[in-house]
């Protein structure tokens, strides 16, 4: 690593926290050294009412981009000159690029969920998709559903202080994408819930349900919402095997696990940053098997 640092190498980041957990600097840093890219990639432990002076010296130090993770995804977006689409509706960022201090705010965390699936078989243009949270997970994968093409999308959110936010998406997400059918439930209501996973082709968990230390539990309570021939993806990557995705399972379900969402959503940034294709086959190997 030391080797490969010089006067010019540029400087990409993690900010929020805490982050030292992360995976993400291993990962970029790798693949940095495999494609021969002048970068190096550290983590920055980054509370919510630090961020706009992070960002100032983002742009101070021309550091070519920052991911963002919690708590600072929704802070971000008030310092950006410029959001994609995903993340103006969204009203969130987890990747923002520095063109010579013009800074767009990027959203790859749906990306990575539509990536995922593709990576294994499964298009999600024309499906009828289920999302259980209303979080900015879950937010992102609804987001970029739609405007990737899907048919209809039911999003079921608890119905506390925060319901009124998943009602704005969906009218944002209406108005940016007409021909998608936008519905909100609330997710106490089993019975629906129960319909809609049942009369879906995909069945997305973006909630914390079945993460530790709740992994003893699932989202879903009405085993027979499962039906072969149904896709079931959750966004919690630990455990792996989440008790959503044993009872899918058991059910004849196809199953996909949140880490290939953390992975293609690392990709997408990654390409944003350097315009080139992460080495996906080999990171996968080294830091997702």
């Amino acid at each position: 690593m030391e080797k490969r640092i010089t006067g010019h190498t540029g400087l990409l980041a993690l900010i929020g926290s805490p982050v030292g957990h992360s995976g993400s600097p291993a990962m970029y840093n790798y693949s940095f050294e495999k494609l021969g890219l002048d970068y190096a990639y550290v983590a920055f432990d980054i509370k919510k009412e630090e961020v706009q002076d992070a960002i100032a010296a983002m742009k101070t130090f021309k550091m070519r981009g920052c991911n963002v993770t919690m708590p600072c995804k929704t802070e971000a977006v008030k310092y950006m000159d410029e959001l994609s689409p995903a993340a103006e509706i969204i009203g969130a960022v987890n990747t923002i690029v520095n063109n010579e201090g013009k800074l767009t705010g990027h959203i790859t965390d749906g990306e990575g969920f539509v990536k995922n699936l593709e990576d294994h078989g499964i298009s999600i243009k024309g499906k009828k998709i289920t999302v259980a949270g209303g979080g900015g997970a879950a937010t992102a994968i609804q987001v970029q559903c739609a405007l990737d093409g899907a048919r209809e999308i039911s999003i079921f959110n608890i119905r506390d202080e925060f319901f009124e936010r998943t009602l704005q998406t969906a009218e944002k997400i209406r108005a940016s994408v007409p021909s998608c059918v936008i519905n909100v439930y609330d997710i106490a209501d089993s019975a629906k819930m129960t319909q809609e996973i049942a009369d879906s082709d995909i069945f997305a968990n973006a909630t914390i349900v079945g993460m530790k230390p709740l992994d003893h539990e699932s989202v879903v309570k009405d085993l027979s919402a499962f039906h072969p021939g149904l896709v079931v993806a959750d966004a919690v990557y630990n455990p792996e095997e989440t008790k959503l995705l044993r009872e899918a399972g058991e059910a004849g379900c196809t199953c996909i696990g949140g880490k290939g969402m953390l992975l293609w959503q690392g990709v997408a940034a990654f390409k944003l940053y350097t315009g080139c294709d992460m080495p996906v086959e080999e990171v996968k190997k080294l830091f997702f098997s």
